[in-house]
């Protein structure tokens, strides 16, 4: 995983390139894990107000990943809360970036992983073993797709085709 590394630098970087393969997602995503600043390669999810496989991915080996959820933008139930990042960051999961929301926002705060939503709600979801996983997503009209990098700090999120490697200062 990238430790040395600034959204801000990398869009000073890449800010000429318009071929798709840098993208940064707009500034919807709030965060609410352990780490504001992570980063790796994307695993995706597909689900709308089921989390069922979130909670499958977040319950296997994380490498270092970042798994992104595609929740549809639902506000009406989280599909990540304390129980599941824990589990993220006792997995190894660098962080998880759900186009919807979670839950358990203190738990969330001491888990020591990367989690960025839309919002809260404490509504939990139904969990009917529905959704897609390892497909393209698009998040805020951003494509996003298993194998891609994702960038996260406080000043927002980027997404790249692969890791981008930055020039020492």
């Amino acid at each position: 995983m990238p430790v040395n590394f600034q959204t801000c630098d990398l869009c000073d970087a890449h800010k000429s390139e318009d071929g798709g393969a840098f993208r940064v997602l707009p500034p919807v995503f709030h965060h609410y894990g352990g780490r504001r600043q992570f980063a790796g390669p994307v695993v995706t999810v597909k689900c709308f107000e089921d989390n069922s496989l979130v909670k499958q991915a977040v319950d296997s080996a994380g490498n270092g990943r970042v798994l992104v959820v595609d929740g549809g933008g639902s506000m009406r139930k989280a599909l990540v809360g304390g129980n599941l990042a824990a589990a993220a960051a006792r997995n190894g999961w660098a962080g998880v970036l759900v186009d919807g929301c979670v839950r358990d926002v203190a738990e969330l705060r001491r888990a020591e992983v990367g989690i960025m939503a839309l919002g809260l709600m404490p509504m939990p979801t139904e969990k009917r073993g529905e959704g897609q996983k390892d497909i393209s997503v698009m998040l805020a009209g951003v494509p996003v797709r298993p194998g891609d990098w994702l960038y996260a700090d406080e000043d927002g999120v980027v997404v790249t085709h692969g890791p981008v490697h930055m020039a020492a200062s």
